[in-house]
């Protein structure tokens, strides 16, 4: 499966007038690809991952799914920053809200749901209420339901963005292991550069609004342990190469107080 961006743009009206917040943004995301999208506020990161979710439409251009093995709609599991998890719903239930409209056997639901929260780490948290949970379980419920739909395309905005840097870190180490026994194609929202190069396959720069492609660098190191090592240098010059890219767009959007 691939998702295929082609010049893409979005307007919004303001009481400004019209204001272009994308503009001939092509791109392509392939099977079982991390693609990370980066830059600075305002730049429409969040839309342009709206847009591919089916949450917005584009003002031109279009987003396509192509080679699509069954004939019909790709399923599209989606991670917010604020989690939205139903605070009345325990941790099985919230998992198992996305299966409830897909006309599954109870046997089948059940199954998920249970693989899911095996695959995340949060056995024996099943009849926990959201409130009794840490900011990384909470996080980790959302990206739990997101996956028990097996979806064929996974989108992730700012998802650990207000996490403590320690739980930061190892919610992104528990991604990385959960993207590697799924395999997923996703497409992944950060302000975080190192975040952006410790996941990514590719990672997207975008230009401050009109939000254009700026760069895509492809990310030549292994999947896991990057950011150590003898990896260490490598990844601290990708992190610097992408900062160049975006640092004047940065401080320009924080001098004007520019908004995602």
């Amino acid at each position: 499966m691939q998702v295929v961006i082609e010049n893409v743009g979005k307007k919004f009206q303001s009481s400004r007038g019209d204001v272009t917040a994308l503009e001939n943004i092509d791109l392509t995301i392939n099977e079982q690809e991390f693609v990370v999208l980066v830059g600075p506020s305002g730049c429409g990161k969040s839309t342009l991952l709206s847009m591919v979710g089916g949450l917005l439409s584009p003002t031109s251009g279009r987003i396509v799914v192509k080679d699509l093995i069954e004939d019909r709609d790709p399923l599209i599991g989606i991670v917010f920053q604020e989690i939205g998890l139903f605070p009345w719903r325990t941790v099985y239930e919230n998992i198992k809200f996305g299966l409830e409209e897909m006309n599954l056997a109870a046997g089948e639901v059940n199954k998920r749901v249970d693989h899911f929260i095996r695959l995340v780490g949060l056995n024996g948290f099943e009849p926990a209420y959201p409130h009794q949970l840490s900011g990384g379980m909470r996080q980790r419920v959302g990206i739990a339901r997101a996956l028990a739909i097996q979806p064929d395309l996974l989108l992730m905005d700012e998802p650990f963005s207000a996490l403590d840097a320690q739980s930061r870190t190892l919610m992104q180490e528990e991604l990385l292991r959960i993207w590697y026994q799924t395999k997923l194609s996703t497409l992944y929202v950060t302000h975080n550069i190192a975040e952006a190069i410790y996941l990514a396959d590719r990672v997207v720069v975008l230009s401050r609004r009109p939000g254009r492609i700026a760069s895509i660098i492809s990310i030549d190191l292994p999947k896991f342990d990057r950011d150590k090592g003898t990896n260490l240098f490598k990844f601290n010059s990708y992190c610097d190469q992408v900062w160049q890219l975006i640092r004047k767009d940065a401080q320009l959007a924080l001098e004007e107080g520019d908004e995602q």
